[in-house]
């Protein structure tokens, strides 16, 4: 499983002419699901993302979380992430975990996130979305779950 993360000053996931997902100041989180993740991983992982510091302090260090700032989150999931690249000129996806699996696993990760956390927004899961952000810094991480 594989979360990245971006602080922005603002967010948004369209389908179509449908807006689905809009945040001010927070973070846009992709998720990408893998094959064998599993739900403990997966809410370490979410805890993990609300308490990652990566907002300045008040000396401007990078030393206040999501929460901390009472910033928002948006959701959206990204098989992509999951995507084999070691080789070759086109990604592989055989280690992405399957739409029919992997669809009510991340609406289980977005209840969870909701219940931790207010002012969270998501994507539309399988959908064909554009987003649109303003990355504030700008500011990226990768975070990966490990086993327990």
């Amino acid at each position: 499983m594989k979360a990245l993360l971006q602080r922005v000053t603002t967010a948004r996931v369209t389908v179509g002419e449908r807006s689905v997902g809009v945040i001010g100041s927070g973070l846009l989180v992709f998720l990408g699901l893998e094959q064998g993740d599993q739900r403990e991983a997966g809410a370490r992982l979410l805890q993990r993302i609300l308490d990652y510091r990566i907002f300045p302090d008040a000396d401007g260090r990078m030393n206040r979380s999501v929460t901390d700032v009472g910033g928002e989150v948006l959701l959206v999931s990204q098989f992509t992430l999951a995507a084999d690249t070691g080789k070759g000129l086109r990604p592989g996806f055989s280690t992405a975990m399957a739409p029919a699996e992997a669809e009510p696993f991340y609406a289980w990760m977005l209840a969870e996130l909701r219940a931790r956390h207010a002012g969270v927004a998501a994507g539309e899961f399988g959908a064909n979305m554009q987003v649109s952000l303003v990355n504030d810094g700008p500011v990226t991480f990768l975070l990966e779950s490990s086993p327990a």
